[in-house]
């Protein structure tokens, strides 16, 4: 699912010197409140640059450094959840967006991402940390103890874990997780359905769409969960549109649907605040999707 991942990373204006010069300076001023609000500003900056970049190979050059950047304020900082979840989104986001035919690497950073959402979790939430490693049930038990204000450190999680699976997607104990995810991202979307433009219901439209209705899988709940996605960004959101393609009208083979919702996409200006990274990329998908349903259907 690498929706998941749906969602960023990026390359800001200032240079990896201008950085470290302004960290150092409020360093030396002494003021440990002071840099831990300008960390997680610098963090919550970078998110906000790559969902606004249109050039897909700038990001996939210049993360790196950030997200090297991002491990070097956690060494010094290492319980500032924001920042965690920053570090895991941007190596989620790499790791399902810009990694190719790397799967290795790509499963490496995944982990990470998983890592730094989880430690993030721990630290926020002893309860539900507890039961990560647990069953399902239990897990499910815990999360409903969670106040609803914990919706961005659930969402994070969730794509983080969802972003994982899907890189280890040949590991049946990964694979097991499932239902977790699954409850996370039910939990967020029953707090806020719009949500991270609705993100958060693209992952549930693909979770129920994996498997065709005769061996248990939910195709019309799928594609329901997509449609409310859709008119969460009032129709901003295109990988919304390209994964309903992909995902829900192949696996009931409607090339009408997934034919018009592909040509939708790549008719569509992928300039929108927030999503233009992630539409540029829908775009692209939503064309190889078009020539390769050729043979598909």
């Amino acid at each position: 699912m690498t929706v998941s991942t749906p969602a960023a990373a990026a390359l800001v204006r200032p240079t990896l010197r201008a950085v470290g010069l302004a960290l150092l300076v409020l360093l030396v001023a002494g003021c440990s409140s002071i840099v831990g609000k300008a960390t997680q500003r610098l963090a919550d900056n970078l998110g906000s640059a790559v969902l606004n970049a249109d050039d897909p190979s700038t990001v996939r050059d210049g993360l790196p450094a950030y997200l090297l950047l991002l491990d070097g304020l956690l060494e010094g900082d290492p319980e500032n959840v924001g920042t965690l979840l920053a570090a895991a989104n941007l190596n989620g986001a790499y790791a399902g967006n810009f990694t190719g035919s790397d799967s290795e690497r790509a499963k490496r950073l995944a982990a990470k991402a998983l890592a730094y959402a989880k430690r993030a979790t721990c630290l926020e939430e002893e309860a539900l940390c507890a039961t990560l490693e647990g069953n399902p049930d239990d897990f499910a038990a815990a999360l409903k103890a969670v106040g609803d204000e914990r919706i961005g450190l659930m969402y994070g999680l969730a794509a983080a874990w969802a972003g994982y699976i899907q890189a280890n997607r040949d590991d049946w104990g990964a694979v097991a997780d499932l239902p977790k995810v699954e409850a996370l991202l039910q939990r967020v979307v029953a707090i806020d359905a719009n949500h991270d433009g609705g993100l958060p219901l693209v992952y549930l439209g693909v979770l129920n769409s994996l498997r065709p209705e005769a061996v248990g899988g939910k195709p019309e709940v799928g594609k329901a969960y997509f449609q409310q996605a859709i008119d969460a960004s009032e129709g901003r959101n295109l990988y919304a549109k390209t994964l309903m393609a992909e995902f829900h009208a192949r696996l009931v083979f409607d090339q009408d649907l997934h034919d018009r919702l592909l040509n939708e996409v790549l008719a569509a200006d992928p300039k929108a605040p927030r999503y233009t990274l992630m539409n540029t990329l829908a775009q692209a998908r939503a064309k190889a999707l078009l020539e390769s349903g050729k043979d598909y259907f």
